[in-house]
């Protein structure tokens, strides 16, 4: 059952946690940003925040030793950058080879969007070119059908 007294302390708890200054008058610590940022280079896959292994906190920790250091951001990641090397980013650079991760999906989707449009051009000439159908009335029954379909609604 939910008191009064239980809601105020719930209460009281998030306010503390929601007023606890992260670091410097608002500031994200930008260890935290980037743990979330960078690829573990011991778990493929994941960032070095989900990276479950000794390595990736023993590379967490050294993270927020250079930032307590007063270590600049950029510093940080030049140095890791320079030790890791491509393996730590989670989308490449865009220069040289890792260009093409940007500019291919570009240039699928305008191909994809020019074989559509050269699709509907053709369907649509076909169309125009097509005689025109006009509406047609039901086709007639033969007569002798009709004659025992006649028959069989008298008998049944």
């Amino acid at each position: 059952m939910v008191t009064v007294r239980g809601i105020g302390i719930a209460a009281l708890f998030a306010l503390l946690v929601a007023a606890a200054p992260a670091a410097r008058a608002g500031e994200t610590p930008y260890a935290i940003e980037l743990y979330n940022g960078l690829m573990s280079p011991y778990c493929p896959g994941r960032t070095l925040m989900d990276c479950p292994s000794g390595q990736a906190t023993e590379l967490r920790d050294w993270i927020a030793a250079q930032e307590k250091a007063g270590r600049s951001r950029q510093e940080v990641e030049d140095e890791l950058y320079a030790q890791y090397g491509d393996v730590i980013l989670q989308a490449p650079k865009a220069e040289g080879f890792g260009l093409a991760a940007y500019v291919l999906p570009i240039l699928a989707g305008l191909a994809g969007v020019g074989i559509v449009w050269v699709f509907l051009r053709r369907q649509a000439a076909r169309m125009a070119a097509a005689p025109a159908a006009g509406p047609r009335g039901p086709t007639p029954i033969d007569p002798d059908l009709e004659r025992r379909i006649d028959e069989e609604l008298r008998a049944g």
